[in-house]
């Protein structure tokens, strides 16, 4: 109970730092404060610090309170459900007081009028379509030679797997292994996973490095140079986390074929890639930043000449505290986000709706066919 309590505790207190850590210029470009656009004048503004306070300072109280149950929950029931349960009014708390925060900031920009007399403008840069960044596939080699390693360890091993095959399944009161018929598709589905999620990365990378940039409309060419530094930094990272969960899926096929069902080798099979993928993405927040407005700008662009010009105040195309992003009149698919790092739809675009119906429907398919596959 003690172990169960604890690890509840500890669930939500990671929950609470991320969303504590929500509005921090770490995750969020600094011009976009709770996903409303501001001029860098006002970024440092005395209001939009208030706010931030006051949100999290309402976290810290919810996290208190959330971590508590808990780690009462975690005790009584003896398992890591309770986590779950208390995450839920938690992550509900913050996204009101977020959503509370972006209209108090939104109705001040209003009523004080902080774009009056600014030259507003947006910029692109025509070469990313001209020249545009070539997916690094010298990255995503890794990924290839992990899935032809499994599929040839279960092509030795497939004449001699037992009847039946032990699946491990995480549920709250720990893994529980079920046993389902030997066949070639149970044998190798973990290698299908593979495959299926190699081949959505690579969909990914080629989607973001045709995304629209968010180029500053002040010192447009030493943002677009900053933006293809970025392009290729995060399909880097992606392909390299690619690569961490399909050796994660060839431990966990290697379990299944050898029936072993020790806790220990599951969870440093688990765990191991796990961490190594919040290394990565923790290296690429730190070093990069949200848009990769960390990142150094070339000799080239030492001293680019101010346009003086400041970001176009598109507020009206964002809903749901900034996180929405719905302009029919803009071809692009995906755009940056306005909270925390990546990319979102554009909802107001057709394809963008289409291509996410088609992804659900293909998901919804996939988890069909896996759960009657294993039924």
């Amino acid at each position: 109970m003690l172990v169960s309590s604890l690890l509840n505790a500890g669930l939500l207190l990671l929950l609470g730092a991320a969303l504590y850590a929500a509005p921090s210029a770490l995750l969020n470009p600094g011009t976009v404060p709770f996903g409303v656009r501001v001029p860098p004048s006002r970024t440092q503004d005395p209001r939009v610090g208030a706010v931030r306070r006051q949100y999290r300072a309402a976290v810290l109280w919810a996290t208190a309170a959330a971590t508590a149950a808990a780690a009462g929950l975690g005790a009584l029931l003896d398992g890591v459900a309770a986590g779950a349960v208390a995450g839920l009014p938690l992550c509900a708390v913050a996204a009101a007081v977020w959503l509370r925060a972006h209209r108090a900031l939104a109705e001040t920009k209003k009523r004080e009028q902080w774009y009056a007399g600014l030259r507003q403008g947006v910029v692109a840069d025509t070469s990313l379509r001209t020249d545009p960044v070539r997916v690094p596939w010298a990255w995503s080699v890794p990924s290839y030679l992990v899935i032809v390693a499994t599929a040839a360890v279960g092509t030795a091993v497939y004449p001699t797997l037992p009847e039946t095959l032990a699946i491990p399944t995480r549920t709250g009161d720990g893994t529980r292994y079920h046993e389902v018929a030997t066949t070639f598709w149970t044998a190798f589905s973990l290698v299908f996973g593979q495959l299926v999620g190699t081949a959505a990365v690579l969909a990914l990378v080629a989607a973001v490095l045709r995304s629209r940039p968010g180029l500053d409309a002040s010192r447009p060419r030493a943002g677009a140079v900053r933006h293809r530094r970025f392009l290729a930094a995060t399909s880097r990272a992606l392909f390299a986390i690619c690569a961490v969960s399909d050796l994660m899926l060839l431990g966990l096929s290697v379990m299944v074929w050898s029936g072993v069902r020790s806790t220990a080798p599951l969870f440093a099979v688990v765990g191991i890639p796990a961490l190594v993928t919040f290394g990565i993405v923790a290296g690429l927040v730190v070093r990069v930043g949200p848009a990769g407005q960390r990142l150094v700008e070339g000799r080239d662009t030492e001293g680019a000449e101010n346009t003086g010009l400041v970001q176009r105040d598109d507020d009206r195309y964002w809903h749901a505290g900034g996180t929405v992003y719905a302009n029919g009149g803009d071809p692009a698919i995906l755009v940056p986000c306005r909270v925390g790092m990546g990319w979102t739809l554009n909802l107001g675009n057709p394809r963008a709706l289409t291509g996410m119906i088609v992804a659900l429907v293909a998901l919804g398919s996939a988890a069909l066919a896996t759960a009657g596959l294993f039924a």
